[in-house]
């Protein structure tokens, strides 16, 4: 009787992970069609568009689309802007948040806690409330159609989230690491670069990914903010072309296609410590 209880066990579990692997290939399927099928979509033209056959492969590949998207469209003025507003963003993100998570989270010093509190405060802060002061404050510095319009609040509310990240991930961190550094006649300044941030990089590419999303999605800002169409965003961009291409939907999706592009390059870079962040995380929980 054991041994066919044993055998009756194995079996069910065989056949629970055979379902559990093809729900998850359902799912699979589910999260990425959308994608191929942007990507059928901006290989076609009108007729076949408006034919019903908006689903299926294109009959012709038409490539020449992308080619009038980056040329015609101008999406490859767009694409620069938007890399690098969302670069310098990222980068300002980081520098700025893990010198500060790590002045929080492992000096003593007297308003650490309040500062903390403070910096915490910005993530309940909407942005359609902020959107008027930020206006007004850019028009005063004369920073309204210039990079620095974006740059600025982009960086100013990714720093919050950012610096609730990296400080837990320092606070996780054992104190003999500094005592050691310290015995080794390691300045702050060195510790800081040479040994903890190397420890954080889950953390650092957590922030990267969630700052990236923040910056190269966004359209609020980028679209009160910037009105000439030399420093305009992708977003921006896209928007425009629905108006001057209306009829050409086939460069429309390139257009889509090539703003999607580096979205799913850098999850593909950076998923691995994302995952490893989460799971340190729920080790540290």
């Amino acid at each position: 009787m054991s041994t066919a209880k044993v055998v009756l066990r194995k079996r069910s579990n065989y056949f629970g992970k055979i379902l559990l692997q093809l729900f998850l290939i359902i799912v699979a399927i589910v999260q990425i069609y959308p994608l191929i099928w942007l990507a059928f979509f901006s290989l076609k033209d009108n007729s076949e568009i408006f034919s019903g056959d908006v689903v299926g492969l294109p009959k012709e590949f038409l490539w020449s689309n992308y080619v009038k998207a980056l040329s015609d469209g101008n999406v490859l003025t767009y694409f620069f802007n938007s890399v690098l507003v969302t670069s310098v963003s990222i980068i300002l993100v980081l520098i700025l948040a893990s010198m500060t998570g790590y002045a929080v989270a492992r000096m003593n010093w007297k308003f650490s806690e309040l500062t903390m509190t403070l910096i915490l405060l910005g993530m309940m802060v909407p942005i359609h409330a902020a959107l008027l002061p930020l206006f007004m404050v850019l028009k005063n510095l004369h920073l309204l159609n210039t990079y620095w319009s974006l740059i600025i609040p982009y960086v100013a509310f990714g720093i919050p989230l950012a610096v609730f990240i990296v400080s837990s991930f320092f606070k996780g961190l054992p104190r003999e690491l500094e005592e050691s550094a310290v015995i080794d006649g390691c300045g702050i300044y060195r510790t800081f670069f040479s040994i903890m941030l190397p420890l954080i990089s889950p953390a650092i590419a957590t922030v990267a990914i969630f700052t990236f999303l923040s910056c190269w999605n966004e359209l609020m800002f980028a679209t009160t903010f910037i009105n000439d169409s030399l420093y305009q965003t992708l977003t921006v961009g896209m928007m425009s072309m629905v108006g001057t291409y209306i009829t050409q939907w086939g460069i429309i999706g390139a257009g889509l296609m090539i703003a999607t592009i580096p979205t799913i390059v850098i999850y593909l870079l950076l998923n691995k410590q994302v995952q490893k962040s989460m799971i340190a995380g729920a080790i540290k929980g």
